[in-house]
């Protein structure tokens, strides 16, 4: 199972960014593919997820509304949008697959690389 994260570089607050995780062929099919994020002295958290047909998205409360998520099986790539950009929102975003659709980090199982997003104000 591999998963590479891209996409990830400094915006300005209130930017945008489009995450990209490409997913090998084994795994597109079949997993849940999430989100995370890790920002310095923190522990990692939930930012989305979406069931292997696309059908089911999960998102933590507070990027709800600002972040989106889509994956193409035919590409074999995951996908974060991320518009609105805060400071806060600076981690390495790190993405995963898993059985289902899990709202914490701990639910997914194979874990990608991660991209560092920074956000400066």
């Amino acid at each position: 199972v591999q998963l590479v994260e891209s996409g990830g570089g400094l915006v300005q607050a209130g930017g945008s960014l489009r995450l990209s995780c490409a997913v090998s062929a084994r795994t597109v099919s079949g997993y849940a593919i999430g989100w995370a994020r890790q920002a310095p002295g923190k522990e990692r958290e939930f930012v989305a997820g979406i069931s292997w047909d696309g059908q089911l998205t999960r998102y933590a409360d507070s990027m709800e509304g600002r972040f989106t998520i889509s994956r193409d099986n035919a590409k074999n790539t995951v996908y974060l949008q991320m518009n609105s950009l805060k400071p806060e929102d600076t981690a390495v975003y790190y993405c995963a697959a898993g059985p289902a659709v899990g709202i914490a980090a701990s639910q997914y199982y194979y874990w990608g690389q991660g991209t560092q997003v920074t956000v400066s104000s």
